[in-house]
């Protein structure tokens, strides 16, 4: 049989996987935090018709003969360029303008269960007060001086203090606002018009104003790998980490300001880095070239024909 009916399979089943890709950008062109696929081709082995040979004083030389059999896929690579920003002005909608994620889990942080990273911020405060992201995971804090740092979930609901009139007794306060800055520090204000950081002593949650104490204020836990494009895709524009993105497959939690990841940015999302212009001619290459590689396998059909026909 011709090879070229094989090097045509081969290339329509390479451009079908670029066409799978190119499909979910184009459908995540609006997905907060989404990261682009793309796919890299290589070819396959080459049949040897005649070797190499090297220059004489009597004959120059002369170059190999070979014959390649087709393509195969030889990555499908996660872009990690930053998407466009998208302003809402909500307090709680959050991108990090730098190379650090954003921790989150499905248990509680304080367990040390399974960690997620994405750069969708879109986050919102449950009824419990934990700030949780839209598949209601917790959002990870990170407090004291331990490397890595402690995990703690962000709970902005109330706090005890003594009882003014009675230091036997506590009272609960409420906080009843707060707001994130830049370097992920949660700063509230209670109803006794109290402000300062929100805090975690190891056992509660508390407002603390007292800059002899830094290490107990929470912060946003962030992270910051090596290699982003080893990271997998786990849905929900979430990545787990892999031996390939981090030496040994450890994730290293801490505040952003110590891992060098930037700085975080209140009121913004960052959206998907889908270009769709780059995309539709992406999806033209894509289509000609499957078009290309189903003709070539349509003339080596002719080809056959006419030698099956040969005699009548």
């Amino acid at each position: 049989m011709l090879k070229s009916l094989y090097s045509g399979i081969s290339g329509m089943k390479g451009f079908q996987t670029k066409l799978d890709v190119i499909g979910n950008n184009v459908a995540n062109v609006n997905t907060v935090g989404f990261k682009k696929g793309r796919v890299i081709f290589q070819d396959i082995i080459n049949q040897n018709i005649a070797g190499a040979t090297a220059p004489t004083t009597q004959s120059g030389g002369v170059n190999p003969k070979q014959i390649g059999l087709g393509s195969k896929i030889s990555s499908i690579d996660t872009i990690h360029t930053p998407g466009s920003p998208m302003t809402t002005n909500v307090g709680t909608d959050l991108a990090i303008d730098g190379d650090a994620f954003f921790v989150v889990t499905p248990d509680d942080p304080n367990k040390n269960g399974a960690s997620y990273l994405t750069k969708a911020g879109n986050f919102t405060r449950d009824a419990n007060g934990n700030l949780v992201n839209s598949n209601g995971y917790f959002v990870s804090g990170v407090y004291g001086t331990a490397s890595p740092k402690d995990k703690v979930a962000i709970n902005i609901t109330d706090y005890t203090v003594p009882d003014p009139a009675d230091p036997t007794k506590t009272i609960t306060l409420k906080f009843t606002s707060y707001s994130i800055d830049s370097e992920g520090y949660i700063n509230v204000k209670d109803e006794a018009g109290n402000s300062g950081k929100l805090a975690f002593d190891g056992t509660n949650y508390y407002l603390n104003s007292d800059p002899a104490k830094p290490n107990d204020n929470i912060s946003l836990a962030t992270a910051v790998v090596s290699n982003p494009g080893g990271l997998e895709k786990v849905g929900n524009t979430m990545f787990v980490v892999t031996g390939n993105a981090e030496a040994g497959g450890k994730l290293t939690i801490d505040r952003i300001q110590n891992n060098s990841g930037g700085t975080i940015i209140s009121g913004i999302l960052e959206m998907s880095n889908v270009d769709l212009t780059e995309e539709f001619t992406e999806m033209i290459v894509a289509q000609r070239g499957f078009q290309a590689n189903a003709r070539t396998i349509t003339t080596s059909d002719s080809i056959l024909e006419e030698v099956v026909n040969l005699k009548r």
